[in-house]
C-alpha cells in the first residue's frame, strides 16, 4: 500500500468515525437538552391467574385472570372472576391505572358484581404492586349505592422450590359495611378464599398446577348460608392450568 492509499484510508475511516461520534446519544442535541425518554410505548398482558376444577365437598370450577394496555406509567385494567355451573361470585372490574411508585400502582375505576344473583355496581379505588419481600397484594375499597361499602384484600407469593416448580400460598378476603341477603354477603369480614398451589412451569406462560383450597363463609355471611341450606366453607383438592401472554 503506497503513501496516498494509506492518507485516502485513514481519511475515510476519520470521516466514518466523527459521522458516528456526531450521532452518539452522548453528542446529539435534544429539544429541551434531556434526550426523549421511552415510555409511551403501547403494551399489552393478559394473564390466567386460576383456571381450575376444584372436587371435594360439593364441585365446582373457578377461574380468575386479568389483563392490561398502556404505557410504563398509564394503563387500562381488566379484572374478571367466578365461579362455573351456577354462576356466582361474578365480580368484573375495569380500571384505569397509574405508576405511582416503582412497584405500586394507583387504580380506579368500575366493579360489577354479574352473575346470577341480583347485580350490583361500585366505584373502585386501590393499589396494586408487589410489597417488600416481593408479595404480590392488591387492595380495593368500593363504594356502590344505598350507603354500600366494601373491602377487598388479595396477596399471594412465590416460593421457587426450583426454577420451574413454584409454591404460590394464596388469600383473598372480603369485607362489608352491610348485609346483602341477596348476594349473602354479611356485614364485616364476610368471606375468604384462599389456597396453596404448586405449579410446573413448562414454559413461563403454560403452568399446569396441583393445590388445596377453601373458600366459606365468615361470620353473618355463615350465618346467612345456614339459614339458606347451604355450606358455608369446604376445603377441595384442586387441579388447573396458570397462563399469560
Amino acid at each position: 500500500m503506497n503513501a496516498r492509499t494509506t492518507m485516502l484510508a485513514s481519511a475515510i475511516m476519520a470521516a466514518v468515525s466523527g459521522a458516528a461520534s456526531a450521532q452518539s446519544p452522548s453528542t446529539m442535541v435534544y429539544p429541551g437538552g434531556m434526550p426523549p425518554v421511552m415510555d409511551n410505548n403501547i403494551y399489552a398482558h393478559a394473564i390466567l391467574e386460576q383456571f381450575e376444577d376444584r372436587v371435594g365437598d360439593g364441585q365446582q370450577f373457578r377461574y380468575d385472570g386479568q389483563g392490561w394496555i398502556g404505557t410504563d406509567l398509564d394503563k387500562l385494567w381488566f379484572k374478571s372472576e367466578g365461579t362455573t355451573g351456577r354462576f356466582g361470585d361474578g365480580d368484573h372490574e375495569i380500571l384505569l391505572d397509574r405508576a405511582v411508585s416503582t412497584y405500586f400502582d394507583l387504580q380506579g375505576g368500575v366493579r360489577i358484581d354479574l352473575d346470577d344473583g341480583p347485580t350490583r355496581t361500585w366505584a373502585a379505588l386501590g393499589v396494586q404492586g408487589l410489597s417488600l419481600y416481593f408479595f404480590d397484594i392488591e387492595a380495593t375499597g368500593y363504594i356502590g349505592d344505598r350507603g354500600r361499602t366494601a373491602a377487598r384484600f388479595q396477596g399471594s407469593y412465590d416460593l421457587l422450590l426450583t426454577n420451574r416448580l413454584i409454591l404460590q400460598p394464596q388469600v383473598e378476603i372480603n369485607f362489608y359495611g352491610q348485609a346483602d341477603r341477596a348476594r349473602q354477603n354479611g356485614s364485616g369480614l364476610s368471606d375468604i378464599d384462599s389456597g396453596l398451589r404448586l405449579r410446573y412451569e413448562w414454559s413461563r406462560k403454560f403452568a399446569p398446577y396441583i393445590g388445596v383450597t377453601y373458600a366459606g363463609s365468615v361470620g353473618q355471611a355463615r350465618s346467612l348460608a345456614r339459614e339458606r341450606g347451604e355450606s358455608a366453607g369446604a376445603a377441595h383438592f384442586t387441579f388447573g392450568l396458570r397462563s399469560w401472554f
